[in-house]
């Protein structure tokens, strides 16, 4: 699928981050991607991250996944929703859907989340704190678009959801299967599904908040600062009261504080490492038997096609001339003329054939391989995937 009636640059200029969008059927052909058995089955999954939403009345609960299978054969009459998380890094035809939203640099994707909601099931009225394109799978859900909110907006006590408790709905639209909704972070909006089918696939960018970035980046200088480096003012001067703090001795410490925060380099690299690391650190993607630089070398040349692991991240920043580094999952990679290109045109690519590759590259692979960060697929007659 290819999302083809929609213009990037139009819609980055005039709606990102301002306004909410609708977009209507903007696909050359709408399939959607998962089948609800498919979603109810990673819900069940120990590595998944899902939810299970129920309303009755004025009242929600929630129940946090891994979900017996029988859960689904009990679910009553009231109006339900199950939000399965970071679906594409398990279902490749989901994954496959990040690809026309390239437009948005690969540091600021979350993840896709899909849901599956009985007639009137929702999450009820609330804002996130991240853009998000909802994309109406199957069915039919209506979406109300309300205000602008922030933190102060005044919520439902509630332990599991942030639901807004004034909620006054400015602007209503149908989605039909296809169509697409632009929702702008703070943008209060609620969703309720028209009909026992409806799926709703999220499309979420995050995005960090000043205290996040302070505060993690502040964690890492530390742990490389000495306790020799210290404050220290030769020529002090008297003065005339002791208890004053001076004008000098404030600018001096504040500059021990800003000289440190304000190296650009070391924070491009933290910053790179950082964002890169996957949603789900834990879940082990790494290939059975350790490939070795022949294998590489024979996947190359029998052209089989290079994958990125979905639930992968990969991005560079340029540090002049050929040379760039490469972040993946969390790992540090210095790229120099024989692997810069490389490097380049994994980030740019979901999937690629390669040419002849140079030593310096066919290493690199070799350690994304072994991460489980890539992977060569070879799609032959029977359908079967061979790793290379």
């Amino acid at each position: 699928m290819k999302l083809s009636h929609f213009n990037p640059a139009q819609f980055l200029a005039t709606h990102w981050q301002r306004a909410p969008l609708l977009i209507r059927k903007p696909w050359d052909e709408w399939q959607c991607p998962v089948e609800a058995d498919e979603l109810g089955g990673l819900a069940c999954e120990p590595q998944v991250e899902a939810r299970l939403i129920e309303q009755a009345g004025a009242d929600w609960a929630v129940e946090h996944g891994p979900l017996a299978e029988e859960r689904f054969a009990s679910l009553g009459s009231n109006p339900w929703t199950l939000l399965v998380q970071a679906v594409d890094h398990h279902v490749p035809e989901v994954a496959a859907l990040l690809a026309s939203f390239r437009f948005i640099p690969n540091w600021r994707v979350d993840d896709v989340m899909v849901s599956f909601a009985s007639d009137g099931g929702g999450v009820g009225p609330h804002f996130d704190q991240y853009d998000v394109f909802l994309i109406q799978g199957e069915g039919r859900r209506v979406w109300q678009i309300g205000a602008m909110c922030d933190e102060n907006s005044p919520l439902l006590p509630h332990g599991d959801l942030k639901l807004l408790r004034d909620f006054v709905a400015t602007e209503e639209f149908v989605l039909e299967p296809g169509d697409m909704l632009y929702v702008p972070p703070g943008v209060s909006h609620n969703g309720i599904a028209l009909g026992d089918d409806c799926m709703t696939l999220s499309i979420g960018f995050r995005a960090p908040s000043r205290a996040e970035l302070i505060g993690d980046w502040s964690d890492q200088l530390l742990e490389d600062l000495s306790e020799d480096d210290r404050y220290a003012d030769p020529g002090l001067a008297l003065q005339a009261n002791p208890g004053e703090i001076g004008a000098d001795a404030l600018d001096r410490l504040q500059a021990m504080v800003l000289e440190a925060l304000g190296d650009k380099q070391r924070f491009a690299r933290w910053f790179g490492a950082s964002s890169s690391t996957r949603k789900y650190p834990d879940i082990d993607w790494r290939p059975e038997e350790p490939l070795s630089i022949d294998d590489i070398r024979e996947a190359i040349d029998q052209r089989m096609e290079l994958q990125r692991n979905p639930a992968s991240r990969f991005a560079f920043v340029r540090e002049g001339g050929d040379a760039l580094v490469l972040f993946v999952d969390g790992e540090t990679f210095e790229c120099g003329a024989e692997t810069s290109a490389l490097a380049e045109a994994i980030c740019a690519n979901d999937s690629l054939t390669l040419d002849t590759v140079s030593d310096a590259a066919c290493e690199l692979l070799l350690t994304l391989g072994n991460m489980g960060s890539v992977a060569f697929v070879d799609d032959d007659e029977d359908g079967d995937d061979a790793d290379g």
